[in-house]
C-alpha cells in the first residue's frame, strides 16, 4: 500500500508559519509607525494575501489527520485571494476600503478559529483554550477595525496592525496546536475490487 504524500502538508504547515510571522512582522511596523504610507501598505497586505490565500488552499486540500486547522480554509483562502487582488488593483486609494476587508476577514477568520478550538477541545487538544483565547481577540480587533474605518489615517494604521498582529498569532498557535504530520500517512479511499471467487480485495488508490 503507497502512503500518501506529506509534502502537500508540509508546504501548508510551514508556509502558514512563515507567512504568519509576516503577518506579525507587519503587524508591528503598522503599530510602531503609523505613519508609513498607504500605497505601501496596500502593496505588501495585497501580494501577502495572495501569497496566503493559495497557501489556505493547499492547507485545504492536503489532508491533514486531524482535519482540524485546515478545515474551513477553502472559505478563507478564496476571500483572501479576492482582497488581495482587489487592492492591487489601486492600493493607494483603498486605505478605509483596505480597513474595512481585513476588518471582515479578521472577523470571518476568528469565527472560523472559534470552532476550531471546539472541535480541538473534543478531541483532546491540550491549547485549545490558547486557540479560542486568540481567536476572540482577533473578532474583537477585526470588528474595531470595519467599524473605525472613519478614524484618521495614523489611528487606522494602528488598529490595522493590531489586527494584523492578533491574526499572525493565531494562525501560529492553531497550526502548532493542531497539525501533526505523520510519515507513511495512508489514503482515506480504499478501492475493493472482487476476484474470480468473489472474494473481496482491497487496495489502496
Amino acid at each position: 500500500m503507497k502512503p500518501r504524500s506529506v509534502a502537500p502538508m508540509k508546504i501548508a504547515k510551514f508556509g502558514y508559519l512563515i507567512m504568519s510571522l509576516l503577518l506579525i512582522a507587519a503587524g508591528v511596523v503598522c503599530i510602531a509607525v503609523p505613519g508609513v504610507s498607504a500605497k505601501v501598505i496596500g502593496i505588501i497586505v495585497g501580494i501577502s494575501l495572495i501569497i496566503f490565500g493559495i497557501i489556505r488552499l493547499i492547507g485545504f486540500f492536503c489532508r491533514d489527520p486531524y482535519r482540524l486547522a485546515f478545515r474551513y480554509d477553502l472559505e478563507c483562502g478564496i476571500l483572501m485571494l479576492i482582497l488581495g487582488i482587489v487592492i492591487l488593483i489601486s492600493p493607494e486609494s483603498l486605505m478605509n476600503y483596505l480597513s474595512i476587508a481585513l476588518g471582515v476577514s479578521a472577523l470571518i477568520d476568528g469565527l472560523f478559529k472559534i470552532r476550531v478550538a471546539r472541535d480541538s477541545k473534543e478531541f483532546g487538544v491540550d491549547s485549545w483554550w490558547l486557540i479560542l483565547i486568540m481567536a476572540i481577540i482577533t473578532v474583537v480587533a477585526g470588528t474595531a477595525l470595519i467599524f473605525d474605518c472613519a478614524a484618521g489615517a495614523a489611528l487606522l494604521t494602528v488598529f490595522l496592525g493590531i489586527s494584523l498582529l492578533s491574526e499572525g498569532i493565531l494562525n501560529i498557535c492553531t497550526v502548532v496546536a493542531t497539525v501533526i504530520i505523520v510519515k507513511n500517512q495512508q489514503p482515506d479511499v480504499i478501492e475493493t475490487t472482487f476476484t474470480d471467487g468473489g472474494t473481496p480485495d482491497e487496495s489502496e488508490e
